[in-house]
């Protein structure tokens, strides 16, 4: 039996990404950051409407500030008191669960597809899928980057401008490219 391409993202194979039913979903995902993003604040509170049904979870109190983009949204859980500030970019194609009370600074991108090396299967849409993981309380500064297959700890501080291409131990903090640890515990 064959499986889909939205079958193969989810168990973590390769997958093509133009495939047309994943392009369906980008443009539901599309149409609700649209919402999200262009809502006075007052109206659209701490999510647009049609944001706050597409994400797989979102705890109480958990906000995110416009403009916001992502690639499918259902795979985004966010913990309570969860605060993502502006220019946030989530390219969900593997969950993200971003955990409680934890702050994501201006311009954080968290990118979970990774392409295929080969040139001719990245021109095919070839891609795989790692999911990302963040801990309770964390702070990511801002413009950091968090790559696939990546956790990050309760209580890490990411420092602005890193890129997190390792799993980050909780109460560490990281900076630089690629980040390094500067403080344990």
């Amino acid at each position: 039996m064959v499986q889909s391409e939205r079958a193969k993202m989810a168990g973590g194979e390769w997958y093509t990404c133009l495939d047309d039913d994943l392009g369906a979903l980008r443009g539901l995902a599309a149409d609700a950051v649209f919402e999200h993003n262009t809502l006075p604040p007052r109206r659209r509170g701490n999510l647009g409407p049609a944001l706050r049904t597409l994400l797989g979870g979102v705890g109480e109190g958990a906000r995110i500030e416009a403009p916001f983009h992502c690639a499918y949204g259902f795979n985004i859980f966010l913990g309570a008191g969860t605060f993502l500030n502006a220019g946030c970019t989530i390219l969900d194609t593997a969950p993200v669960r971003i955990g409680e009370g934890t702050l994501l600074g201006p311009n954080v991108q968290i990118y979970c597809a990774e392409h295929h090396k080969e040139a001719a299967r990245r021109q095919a849409g070839l891609e795989i899928a790692k999911p990302v993981t963040i801990g309770d309380n964390t702070w990511i500064g801002g413009s950091a980057v968090v790559l696939g297959g990546v956790s990050i700890g309760e209580g890490a501080i990411v420092g602005a401008g890193a890129v997190v291409t390792r799993d980050v131990a909780a109460h560490t903090t990281v900076v630089g490219n690629p980040a390094r640890v500067v403080r344990r515990g």
